[in-house]
């Protein structure tokens, strides 16, 4: 029995250190000249911690998940003109290691193929048609090969979300890929960096015989998604963002623009990866307790009309660790089937967040929930339940002052039949006269 005890100790080790060998991130590429021409941004992945694994896009051996387990915390697809992936990788075991709350850095091009477009359509996203670039006439870089695909993108143009992108205030950013097109309608899909609106997206060097894929504001240039289990996707339609060239490049409009010494493509691109990979926008629930005004603990059972005090406790990741979260905007909801009460958390002091509020006068099965869903930031649900009873016999007021009109009728009544019975038996009849 020891043996057996033994062994299974050993087969678990052995395990752990079969998932744990391949690191925690696993790097796509079309070719290992990319791992050379974007090492700056593999740099500063590898300089925050991350352990990267490169592997051809279509390597037979290529795998997600073991034993039930993933193997890969983040994945990057940094490969946009792959057909097919290789061994066991899919679209479908992409969308499942979404699922299993990992997350995914991919980046495109204007040769995405059709994989890729299957990827992004799950995620909610709309890639352009193979061949298809970002056009602005206006806005394109000095060093443009004469197709206007080398755009200069407005920080302006930013979401306006710096847990996400980082400062606006940095120079213009150098983009050549395909447009993207986001659905609207998804409440998760988050619209990153949008072109101008002198932009389109349509195949270079053909004359324009239908309307483009997308044009102006509505071309995104990057998009993002955040599923409801906090995995977080990101798709930037050009590969050429995340290069060393574009890191380094001065940028000029053109048209007669400013000249920069350098773009802004590092600053957000490293902004972007810290938010995928979860280093910020990463908050949770630190601690809740309730308790009755003038009480230290949670009673086994609230009583209708009784005042109480909620407290929360928030904490945001902080690169490695975790420090308190301030925030302004923070509701609590007393909740039975539908909220009978909704009010603001004040902030006490850091990350620490109390109201005190009436209890309602209807008893039943409620809950305290924190249901906190922001830009950027994962989604908070936290709720805690409680049991409100109606008032006991000996708790009930003995006179009520509505009542006194009532107190006031019955007692006149008493006092009425009390003087009708003296006079009831106490009459006399006179006597009769004598001549009767």
């Amino acid at each position: 029995m020891i043996f057996v005890s033994v062994i299974s100790i050993v087969f678990l080790f052995l395990r752990c250190n079969l998932i744990t060998a391949s690191g925690d991130t696993l790097v796509l590429l079309d070719n290992l000249a990319i791992k050379e021409t974007h090492s700056m941004f593999f740099k500063l992945l590898k300089e925050r911690g991350y352990s990267l694994t490169f592997k051809s896009a279509d390597d037979s051996g290529l795998i997600l998940s073991k034993y039930g387990e993933f193997l890969y915390q983040n994945l990057i697809i940094f490969s946009p003109s792959v057909e097919e992936f290789g061994g066991s990788l899919s679209v479908e075991a992409v969308t499942e290691f979404i699922d299993g709350g990992g997350n995914v850095l991919v980046a495109g091009s204007s040769m995405s193929g059709d994989i890729l477009r299957e990827l992004a359509s799950e995620c909610g996203f709309e890639v352009d048609e193979e061949g298809a670039s970002v056009i602005d006439h206006l806005n394109y870089d000095i060093s443009d090969n004469g197709k206007h695909t080398l755009i200069v993108a407005d920080p302006k143009n930013l979401i306006d979300a710096p847990v996400i992108v980082g400062s606006k205030d940095v120079p213009p950013l150098l983009y050549q890929g395909t447009g993207l097109l986001a659905d609207i309608d998804n409440p998760l899909v988050l619209q990153l960096l949008t072109a101008d609106s002198t932009a389109y997206s349509y195949i270079p060097d053909q004359p324009i015989k239908e309307y483009p894929h997308a044009v102006g504001k509505n071309t995104l240039l990057m998009a993002a998604l955040q599923a409801r289990n906090n995995a977080r996707v990101l798709f930037s339609g050009s590969l050429y963002f995340f290069s060393d060239e574009a890191f380094t490049s001065p940028v000029q409009k053109a048209l007669g623009g400013k000249r920069w010494d350098v773009s802004g493509n590092r600053q957000v691109a490293e902004a972007l990866s810290k938010w995928v990979f979860k280093e910020s926008g990463v908050i949770k629930v630190k601690s809740v307790s309730h308790h009755r005004v003038g009480e230290k603990s949670p009673p086994p059972a609230y009583t209708i009309m009784d005042t109480v005090v909620f407290s929360l406790e928030l904490e945001r990741k902080d690169s490695k660790e975790w420090i308190l979260h301030d925030a302004n905007d923070v509701q609590l909801e007393f909740v039975r089937i539908d909220p009978f009460v909704r009010i603001t958390l004040k902030r006490k002091s850091s990350g620490k967040y109390e109201t005190i509020f009436k209890i309602p006068d209807v008893y039943g099965v409620y809950q305290f929930k924190i249901d906190y869903n922001r830009i950027g930031y994962t989604h908070i649900y936290s709720s805690t339940q409680v049991s409100v009873r109606p008032l006991e016999h000996t708790q009930y007021e003995r006179f009520i002052a509505s009542a006194y009109p009532y107190y006031a009728s019955a007692f006149s009544m008493m006092a009425g039949v009390f003087l009708f019975s003296i006079v009831f038996l106490h009459y006399k009849e006179e006597s009769k006269t004598k001549n009767d």
